[in-house]
C-alpha cells in the first residue's frame, strides 16, 4: 500500500505591528527605538503630519494615511487603517504604523492597539515626543515653573463630533493651578478663549499659539485671552497648531532659542543625489532651515565592474592613487571590500584627494591623504602633485564624466596615468514635481550647488517660470569657484560662494549673507 502524497501550503507566521510615535515634526526627535523599528519594517503606514525624512530610516514600502477627505483626494478612514495593519501582519510582514507625536496622546493609537489585540496580532507601542512638550520647548516656554505653574493639563480642542455635548468642564479648567495646552484648537480658538473667560479665567491671561511646532516654518503668536483670536486671525496662522494658556508664556522671551537660529524659516534646496542628501538636510535643520530635496543628478555603480576589478588586482603596481570625489572613494574601496580585500592592499601607494570632504571620506576607511591641495579644484591638485609624480604610476578613480584638466596636467608632469570609472554621474530627467512648483512660486530662499555637474543639470531642469525667480527671490550658493564658473556659463547667477569647499562651507556662506542682510 502506497501512501498518497498531499500538497500543503506552508503556514505563514503572523507578523508584528509597531505603533511608533514619530514626534512633532523635527526628524531629530524620533526615538532610537522608533528608528530601530523603521529599520526592521517591511511596510510603513504613516500619518500626514509625519516628516517624510523619517522614512529614510526604512527601505520598506510606505503608504501615507489620513482619516478624512482633503484637497489632495481621498484619505484612508481609521477602520480601513486598522484592517490594513491586520491584513499585512497576517501576511507575515513587520509593519510600522508611524504616528505624529505620541500614539496615545490625542492620536488614535489606542484604538489601533485594541483592534490588533482583538485580531490576535502581536504589537508594540513606541512612545514619541508629544507636540505639547516639544512645542513649548521650541518656543521657549516652560510648561511648569516654580513661580508660575505647578501643573500642566493637555486638552483636546477638537472633540469627537458624535458627542452630544462637550466633556470639557471650563469652570474646572479656569480654576486649574497651572498651564493649559489645547491640541487642535486653532479653529475653535475664539470659543475656547471666551469659555475660559466666562468661567472666571482672567481675560489678561497670556496665551501663545504655535503652528508647525519644531519645524523650520514654525510660527508663534502671543496675546491674551481677550485678544488672541483676533491676533491669530490677523497673522494668518494655519493648523497644525497648539494653544498654550498660562503665566508661563511670559517667560518665552527669556528662553527662546529655536527661532534665533541663523537660517530659521528659510527654504533651502539641496541638490545632492537623493540617497546622499541626509547629512546636508540634517545640517539645514540644525541651522533652522527647511531642506527641500532637489536631486539634479544620480550616482550609479558601473554596469560592468571588469575594468575596476582588473585595477584592484594590480593595486601594488601604483605609486599614487587619486580621488576627486567622495563617491570615487566609496566606489573603489567599497568594491575592494566586496571582493574580499581591504585597505592593506593600498600599502604601496601614496594617496591624494582633491579636497577636505573627499579626504574625510577616505578617513572613514582609516586612511589619511598624503596630499590635499589648498583649493578644491583639479588645477590645484595637479600643481601639488606635479613635482611628485614624474616617472610614477598613478591611478585616478573617477566618475564617468568630468573635466580633463587633471589627466592633461599629470601627463605633462611625466606621470604614467591610468583612469578607471568607479561610478556613473547621470542627469535626472526632471525635478520632483512638488519641489519644482515651489521654485516656480518663488518659495525657495536658496538653492545650494555642490558641483559643476549639478549646476549644469539644474539649469537644464528649470522651467521658464522657475528661472524667473532664480537670482532674485531664490538665490544660489556655490561650493567652489569651479562650480561658480559652471553656473555662470549656463546663466545661473551666484549670490554666495563658499570659502571652504564643503557643504558646511556652503551653509556658512549663506549664514554670512543672511546676517549681513539683517544688520
Amino acid at each position: 500500500m502506497t501512501a498518497e502524497k498531499t500538497s500543503q501550503t506552508p503556514a505563514i507566521s503572523v507578523g508584528r505591528v509597531y505603533l511608533v510615535g514619530a514626534g512633532p515634526g523635527d526628524p531629530g526627535l524620533l526615538t532610537l527605538r522608533g528608528a530601530e523599528c523603521l529599520q526592521q519594517a517591511e511596510l510603513v503606514l504613516y500619518d500626514g503630519l509625519v516628516n517624510p525624512l523619517l522614512l529614510r530610516h526604512s527601505r520598506a514600502n510606505s503608504e501615507r494615511t489620513c482619516r478624512a477627505e482633503g484637497p489632495t483626494g481621498r484619505h484612508i478612514p481609521q477602520e480601513e487603517i486598522n484592517q490594513r495593519l491586520i491584513a499585512a501582519a497576517r501576511q507575515g510582514k513587520t509593519v510600522v504604523r508611524l504616528k505624529g507625536g505620541d500614539p496615545f496622546i490625542f492620536g488614535r493609537g489606542s484604538e489601533e492597539a485594541a483592534a490588533l489585540r482583538e485580531a490576535g496580532i502581536p504589537f508594540e507601542v513606541v512612545p514619541g515626543i508629544t507636540a505639547a512638550t516639544a512645542a513649548a520647548v521650541y518656543t521657549g516656554i516652560s510648561l511648569t515653573h516654580r513661580d508660575h505653574a505647578s501643573a500642566v493639563a493637555f486638552i483636546t480642542g477638537h472633540e469627537d463630533p458624535a458627542k452630544p455635548a462637550s466633556a470639557l468642564d471650563y469652570e474646572a479648567l479656569a480654576r486649574f493651578p497651572g498651564t493649559l495646552v489645547f491640541y487642535m484648537g486653532l479653529h475653535r480658538l475664539d470659543a475656547i478663549a471666551s469659555a475660559l473667560v466666562a468661567a472666571g479665567k482672567p481675560a489678561t491671561t497670556p496665551v501663545c499659539v504655535v503652528c508647525r511646532a519644531t519645524q523650520p516654518l514654525q510660527r508663534t503668536v502671543t496675546g491674551t485671552l481677550a485678544d488672541v483670536a483676533s491676533v491669530v486671525s490677523a497673522a494668518g496662522l494655519h493648523p497644525p497648531s497648539l494653544v498654550i494658556v498660562g503665566d508661563c508664556v511670559k517667560m518665552r522671551e527669556q528662553a527662546r532659542w529655536f527661532e534665533d537660529r541663523p537660517l530659521f524659516g528659510l527654504r533651502i534646496g539641496i541638490t545632492r543625489p537623493e540617497e546622499q542628501s541626509t547629512d546636508a538636510a540634517r545640517r539645514a535643520y540644525e541651522l533652522g532651515a527647511l531642506p527641500v530635496l532637489l536631486p539634479t543628478i544620480e550616482i550609479a555603480p558601473p554596469e560592468d565592474w571588469t575594468a575596476v576589478d582588473n585595477v584592484l588586482g594590480r593595486l601594488d603596481q601604483f605609486d599614487w592613487i587619486i580621488w576627486t570625489s567622495s563617491n570615487g572613494v566609496r566606489g573603489l574601496l567599497g568594491r575592494l571590500w566586496e571582493l574580499g580585500g581591504d585597505t592593506r592592499r593600498l600599502n604601496h601607494a601614496q594617496l591624494a584627494c582633491i579636497g577636505t570632504s573627499t579626504a574625510a571620506e577616505l578617513e572613514k576607511y582609516s586612511l589619511r591623504a598624503d596630499v590635499v591641495p589648498p583649493e578644491y579644484r583639479a588645477e590645484s591638485l595637479a600643481a601639488e602633485l606635479s613635482s611628485k609624480v614624474s616617472g610614477k604610476r598613478v591611478l585616478w578613480a573617477r566618475a564617468s564624466r568630468g573635466r580633463d584638466v587633471l589627466p592633461q596636467e599629470l601627463t605633462n608632469a611625466g606621470a604614467s596615468l591610468e583612469q578607471v570609472v568607479v561610478y556613473h554621474n547621470r542627469d535626472v530627467p526632471t525635478l520632483p514635481a512638488h519641489e519644482l512648483r515651489q521654485i516656480e512660486r518663488g518659495e525657495l530662499d536658496w538653492i545650494a550647488l555642490s558641483s559643476p555637474s549639478i549646476a549644469r543639470s539644474l539649469a537644464r531642469l528649470l522651467t521658464p517660470s522657475a528661472r524667473q525667480h532664480v537670482g532674485s527671490r531664490t538665490r544660489l550658493a556655490s561650493i567652489s569657484p569651479v562650480t561658480t564658473a559652471a553656473a555662470l556659463e549656463v546663466g545661473l547667477p551666484i549670490a554666495a560662494e563658499a570659502t571652504t569647499y564643503t557643504w558646511e562651507g556652503l551653509f556658512q556662506c549663506m549664514v554670512k549673507l543672511e546676517l549681513e542682510r539683517t544688520q
